[in-house]
């Protein structure tokens, strides 16, 4: 059962999670435009949040309906999509959203790091009822992992004491696995499975971007404060976890060296 609550507690920090959530490549983007074919049709995305996958893709299509169910995060989204006349913003979930009568084609639905909030009951029966023949999906995350095995260490302490689990800093780099979808972050959250299941779906791949990169402790602790697992917590854990963080990343040089991982799903509607 998905925690849908718990998928909403972004748009209390919206502005942090603009401001310190890592975007996705470009090379992403025209992987999935590719693969999509779009013609003249329109595009959809699913659980827009901030607009961290909107602005590239927005600069590359016409038309982009974007669903949003937090208005805060919705708020900053339209803030950013401003000058792009073809986005279009619905507050609302992706289970409630309905397209419009004489709106175009869905030729291509996407979800940058929100899947996994959608019903799982639900979702492939609704990608499938508004997507277009032979329209594509395209689903991605960006799980991190730590390069350094002794800080790793020492911030895994600090979520033992305050009851952290699923940290970025959790996880070392070195474990991810070299095909698309094997990562600790979110688990059983890769669609592959799924979608093989559910049998409606082609021409199934998996593309992996990796890029080396490094927080200061600033940027980072803002990071953390984005995230569900430390949103979760009552209010005097979650400020004690996040300033031992930081205490822990000044002792260690001020920063934290983290690779990040983009993993790609697509398919099309058979």
């Amino acid at each position: 059962m998905v925690d849908r609550g718990r998928g909403r507690v972004f748009g209390e920090v919206a502005e942090i999670y603009d401001a310190a959530r890592p975007g996705y490549p470009r090379e992403l983007v025209a992987e999935v435009l590719a693969y999509a074919a779009l013609g003249d049709r329109a595009v959809l995305e699913i659980g827009a949040g901030t607009g961290k996958a909107t602005a590239a893709f927005a600069e590359a299509v016409a038309e982009l309906v974007c669903i949003e169910p937090d208005p805060r995060m919705a708020q900053v989204l339209r803030r950013n999509t401003a000058h792009r006349p073809g986005v279009r913003v619905h507050v609302g979930s992706f289970e409630d959203w309905r397209p419009e009568p004489d709106g175009r084609e869905v030729g291509l639905a996407f979800a940058a790091t929100s899947w996994h909030w959608t019903d799982p009951q639900r979702r492939w029966d609704l990608l499938h009822d508004v997507l277009a023949p032979g329209g594509a999906v395209a689903l991605f995350w960006n799980p991190q992992g730590i390069r350094d095995a002794d800080l790793h260490a020492a911030l895994s302490a600090v979520d033992a004491r305050h009851g952290v689990s699923g940290a970025p800093h959790g996880v070392l780099a070195s474990s991810f696995g070299e095909v698309p979808g094997h990562w600790a972050g979110l688990p059983g959250a890769w669609p592959q499975e799924e979608c093989n299941r559910d049998g409606r779906f082609r021409d199934l791949r998996s593309v992996r971007y990796r890029q080396d990169l490094s927080y200061d402790t600033h940027r980072y602790v803002g990071f953390l404060a984005s995230l569900s697992a430390y949103r979760v917590l009552p209010a005097d854990r979650h400020e004690a976890a996040l300033a031992e963080t930081a205490e822990v990343l000044e002792a260690h040089g001020g920063g934290i060296p983290m690779t990040l991982f983009t993993d790609l799903f697509l398919a099309r509607v058979g």
